[in-house]
């Protein structure tokens, strides 16, 4: 599948954007939402993904949007792997609550680790309790990519991510090598992160390869 990642700011603006997609995630650290907006956003929608990227918001209210989204019915709760122990457990605790399936993801924005380190991040993004495993590391050469995609060699839903131009390939590869998913911005131009093939133009490169969603 593809996921089209929205940034968009705003509720009506949000609402527009995950209407016509039928799998989405809504970067909430994006959109100002206030928790009933969310709440309306997430109980409107089946399939969305609910994530808070740390940075300007308090963890308190960050929390409260993703829970907010997990109780009104959000598909996907992501959760950071390096939050903290009692941040994290109370989300999962709540999507297991709700059915809602958890997305424990590792960033790094700096570099892709070694083939050993990708695969303890992976195992430890499982033993937080993840359904799915997202790892996103920046990418710098075609070896980097290699090892990223290399994740996929295994029985469990992992998602890889690699930041950056030299990082197109692995958006495009995921999907082909069994990834459950892989993400795309909503038009070109309009990225939430570095190396986001646009959504259009994704699902035309994988059609030609063969793939049917």
């Amino acid at each position: 599948m593809i996921c089209v990642s929205v940034g968009k700011k705003g509720y009506d603006a949000c609402a527009r954007a995950v209407s016509g997609l039928g799998f989405a995630e809504v970067r909430l650290d994006m959109a100002g939402l206030t928790v009933d907006e969310t709440k309306r956003l997430f109980a409107a929608h089946p399939n969305l993904i609910a994530t808070f990227r740390p940075g300007a918001a308090s963890a308190a209210a960050r929390r409260q949007c993703l829970l907010a989204a997990v109780h009104a019915g959000a598909a996907y709760v992501d959760v950071e792997l390096e939050a903290p122990e009692g941040y994290r457990k109370r989300l999962v605790g709540a999507a297991r609550d709700h059915r809602c399936r958890v997305i424990v993801s590792h960033h790094d924005d700096d570099r892709t680790p070694d083939r050993e380190t990708l695969s303890v991040i992976a195992a430890r993004c499982f033993d937080a309790g993840a359904d799915v495993a997202k790892v996103a590391c920046r990418v710098r050469t075609e070896q980097d990519s290699a090892r990223l995609l290399g994740l996929l060699d295994s029985e469990k839903r992992i998602v890889v991510v690699g930041m950056g131009e030299k990082g197109l390939i692995t958006r495009l590869a995921a999907p082909l090598l069994g990834a459950p998913f892989t993400f795309a911005a909503l038009e070109e131009g309009e990225e939430t992160a570095p190396g986001q093939w646009g959504h259009a133009r994704l699902r035309e490169a994988l059609a030609k390869l063969g793939w049917r969603e």
